[in-house]
């Protein structure tokens, strides 16, 4: 088993390696798809805003680089590692991943030919990338100064975003459940700029500007959001959190929603470090500068 990891191992910084010459920033990856790299700041009592100006690894999708040096020297801290992500957002490409699931119990792709057919447009021909559980990756090129979030079922069921701050899993990684690879023919491809009717899509709108003497939004108005959080079952609990924060967010209630939702959390299992920085997370990702 040991040989066979470090097989993995050395392959997977392969991968990276030529990814990196794309142009594409890589991170290593451990067998669960998360980064093989734990953070620096994992035992501090309250959620650490930083992103590697510590100057440690161990930041998530902020470590991606395309440096050939530092790609070797993460995957060496991290000799576990058997896949690697690339980020999302970056220069060059400014990747936008569209994921099609396949676990969700919907057909993705056909909600994808719905979207396309509604609102007018094709999907060009790019990079796939196909899933140990049978879903597929796009990837997709955004312009520079677009800022994806990263969504879950947002635009719709089965179908989630990695835009900013998010990350793909790169072909060649090898996970728990299998192994990443691009489908045929793709893989010489770069990726296709998105369309402009599906990044409309992708990107939220403005958000309204709220004065300084507006009363807040009654909480009652979030109740929705809360309940969800509070029906989810274990391996749901962070992910149902994410996507309540985001709307919460989105629809200005951000401010009057964090302590309801972090207590809605707390009584599903998750502890109120945990909830805090998944909330944080979402107001990130959703641009919030409340």
């Amino acid at each position: 088993m040991a040989t066979t990891d470090r097989q993995a191992t050395t392959l997977a910084l392969a991968h990276a390696l030529s990814a990196a010459e794309r142009g594409l920033a890589v991170i290593p990856l451990s067998r669960t798809k998360l980064p093989a790299l734990r953070s620096p700041h994992r035992d501090e009592p309250l959620p650490s805003p930083c992103h590697g100006e510590c100057g440690n690894a161990g930041h998530g999708v902020y470590d991606a680089t395309t440096n050939p040096s530092r790609i070797r020297e993460l995957f060496a801290a991290a000799p576990w590692a058997t896949g690697y992500g690339i980020a999302c957002g970056l220069p060059p490409h400014h990747l936008i991943g569209i994921d099609l699931d396949t676990k969700s119990g919907t057909d993705s792709s056909a909600a994808l030919r719905e979207l396309a057919l509604r609102h007018l447009f094709t999907i060009p021909e790019t990079v796939v990338v196909l899933t140990p559980s049978g879903g597929r990756h796009l990837w997709l090129s955004g312009p520079p100064d677009a800022v994806v979030p990263n969504s879950a079922s947002r635009l719709a069921p089965g179908i989630d975003i990695r835009g900013a701050g998010g990350y793909l899993v790169g072909p060649g990684s090898r996970t728990d459940h299998g192994v990443y690879g691009t489908a045929p023919g793709t893989a010489h491809l770069t990726p296709a700029p998105c369309p402009e009717s599906l990044l409309r899509l992708l990107v939220p709108p403005p958000r309204p500007h709220r004065s300084a003497t507006a009363s807040p939004a009654p909480p009652e108005h979030g109740q929705g959001l809360v309940q969800f959080v509070l029906a989810a079952h274990e391996g749901q609990r962070n992910t149902r959190l994410f996507w309540a924060a985001c709307r919460a967010y989105e629809n200005g209630l951000g401010d009057v929603l964090v302590e309801p939702l972090v207590d809605a959390a707390v009584q599903t299992g998750l502890t109120e470090r945990e909830a805090r920085a998944t909330v944080a997370s979402a107001g990130r990702m959703t641009g919030w500068r409340g």
